[in-house]
């Protein structure tokens, strides 16, 4: 597994990124934020900052392959990540006019990790520790949701590689990109290796390097079962994806089976490879949009089922599921009134904003979170998602916040939520109580605000 916004190539400044791409300065802002939150306990803190930075989950390891053989084409893969990432979501984006439809698997941020389109083009990615983009020239990069959109726009792997030529990766993570007609190829900064042979595998270290005789064990194990010329079934894929699975700490959260060309995708949810949630692409991209949570599609797990009840985030995603199942009015005013579930409230008024994006979106990452050029370029729509979240930070804007940081992200995210509405005076009153002191604001939430003004101003 792994965020595509690890890591920046090129000159920040160029793209009005004038600090996202610097780790000290992203550290220092960890620790102010815990310095000044003493109010809540570490684990919140930690849950709550997963979605607030630029980097936001550390990457992880994961395994993916493809093969195409004897006229039958599949990738599968597995999706690892700590202990502190226990919750996986699947979302449906039917075609619309100018994107191709898409199911894809991602974490509560909602930046897809693994993605097919109606095509059968398909994308996973890998954690990468020894590619530093900054080290490279990279003439053209794109700093946004780059295979996103290659998969809203392109039906096979060659219209993806003419894609990057003019919108370059610029990660220090690695893709593999597979399609229909069993072409591959990974995706790094460095260079596109494109398959030679019948398959192709991707870990955790960078795939130019494999001329130097470097790789890991989950390739090697992989490579070994790819090697010996089996026929191809989900049971094969399936079997690889067992033998290099992972447990503990940093553990193998979901795996999936593509059967490419017949639009098939075989689920497995934490490391259990005895049942499988069967997705038929083409009938489901039929159907409206649609987020769902990926562990309600298996039967209960008392080992996942006991971890995720010490999870920091548990309570966030019961909260959730009451305001989807019963409606949010009631539901809202029962958590509100209960003053210890201050931050776990504010959580799930941020989450209400991401599902609310993702949809209007079409199923891509929500870029302002990130502070991504294209996400100060505002769509207006209306979700009563996000009346819902307005609701809760307004709520919780009444108290006396913790710390007068979270007071001002809590108002720059109500400015959002008016502005993307079409409350735009609201908004840019929001904005300037935001914004006005640097020092009273969390430097990416100031930049934010700024930047919003200042399209504010260009725009009335």
């Amino acid at each position: 597994m792994f965020t595509r916004t690890d890591q920046l190539a090129g000159n920040p400044q160029m793209v009005k990124l004038p600090f996202y791409c610097n780790l000290f300065i992203l550290w220092r802002f960890i620790e102010e934020l815990i310095a000044g939150l003493n109010y809540f306990n570490m684990k919140k803190i930690t849950f709550l900052l997963a979605g607030f930075l630029l980097f936001n989950y550390t990457c992880f390891c994961c395994t993916i392959v493809s093969c195409a053989r004897n006229g039958q084409v599949f990738a599968a893969g597995n999706e690892d990540d700590y202990l502190s990432t226990l919750y996986a979501r699947v979302w449906f984006n039917p075609p619309t006019n100018g994107h191709y439809g898409m199911v894809s698997f991602g974490l509560p941020d909602l930046q897809a990790q693994t993605i097919m389109n109606e095509y059968g083009l398909f994308v996973d990615f890998t954690a990468q520790y020894s590619i530093n983009p900054s080290k490279f020239n990279i003439q053209h990069p794109y700093y946004g949701d780059l295979f996103f959109e290659i998969l809203s726009t392109c039906k096979n792997v060659k219209e993806a590689l003419a894609f990057l030529k003019d919108h370059q990766y610029a990660y220090s993570s690695q893709a593999l990109l597979a399609d229909a007609e069993g072409n591959s190829v990974i995706v790094n900064v460095e260079a596109n290796t494109i398959k030679e042979g019948d398959y192709q595998v991707n870990t955790n270290f960078n795939i130019c390097d494999l001329k130097k005789g470097v790789s890991d064990r989950r390739y090697n194990i992989a490579k070994e079962m790819l090697s010996g010329h089996a026929n191809l079934s989900v049971g094969y894929f399936r079997d690889i994806l067992n033998r290099t699975h992972q447990e503990g700490n940093l553990t193998t959260l979901y795996s999936y089976v593509f059967d490419i060309k017949k639009g098939l995708i075989y689920v497995y949810f934490f490391h259990n490879f005895d049942n499988a949630w069967v997705i038929d692409i083409k009938k489901e991209l039929k159907k409206d949009y649609r987020l769902e949570n990926l562990a309600d599609h298996f039967p209960t797990s008392y080992a996942y089922e006991t971890l995720i009840q010490k999870d920091p985030g548990y309570k966030k995603e019961q909260v959730l599921a009451e305001i989807y199942t019963k409606g949010a009015d009631n539901v809202i005013t029962k958590y509100l009134s209960d003053t210890s579930l201050y931050s776990t409230m504010l959580e799930v008024g941020l989450q209400l904003v991401k599902d609310a994006w993702n949809q209007q979106g079409n199923g891509g990452m929500w870029l302002y979170w990130f502070g991504l050029p294209g996400g100060y370029s505002v769509q207006h729509f209306t979700d009563s998602r996000l009346n819902a979240a307005q609701r809760i930070f307004t709520s919780l804007l009444q108290r006396r916040a913790p710390d007068i940081k979270l007071k001002n992200f809590m108002i720059e995210i109500e400015a959002y939520i008016n502005l993307v509405q079409g409350n735009t005076k609201e908004a840019k009153y929001l904005y300037e109580q935001a914004s006005a002191s640097q020092n009273d604001a969390y430097p990416l939430s100031y930049n934010r605000a700024k930047e919003m003004l200042r399209e504010i101003g260009m725009n009335n």
